[in-house]
């Protein structure tokens, strides 16, 4: 049937283009049905007056990143031991490592 290598490639792109469109008619499919659900939470965070996105729901420090207090992960002293476990999910912000020569 498909001897030729070309012929088998050429089916094989034809076969990824139709899953693509398939996976975009699902897509719009799914965002409409989403839509109330999605105005309910946009209505939810509108009433709580929620701001930002938080990661970690432990320490301040861990919650997100732009928002963090630069001394809040030695409040102890900055050779105390971490208390959370997310604190060290959490890599150090650029601007509070030194720069290494």
């Amino acid at each position: 049937m498909l001897k030729r290598h070309s012929s088998r490639f050429f089916l094989f792109i034809a076969l990824q283009l139709a899953l693509v469109c398939i996976m975009a008619v699902h897509a719009v499919e799914r965002k409409a049905a989403a839509r109330p659900l999605l105005l309910e939470k946009q209505a939810l965070i509108k009433t709580l007056e929620l701001t930002d996105l938080c990661l970690f729901t432990e320490a301040r420090y861990t919650r997100h990143p732009a928002m963090a207090d630069l001394h809040a992960p030695f409040q102890d002293g900055p050779l105390s031991f971490e208390h959370f476990p997310s604190g060290s999910l959490m890599p150090p912000q650029p601007h509070t490592v030194g720069n290494k020569p």
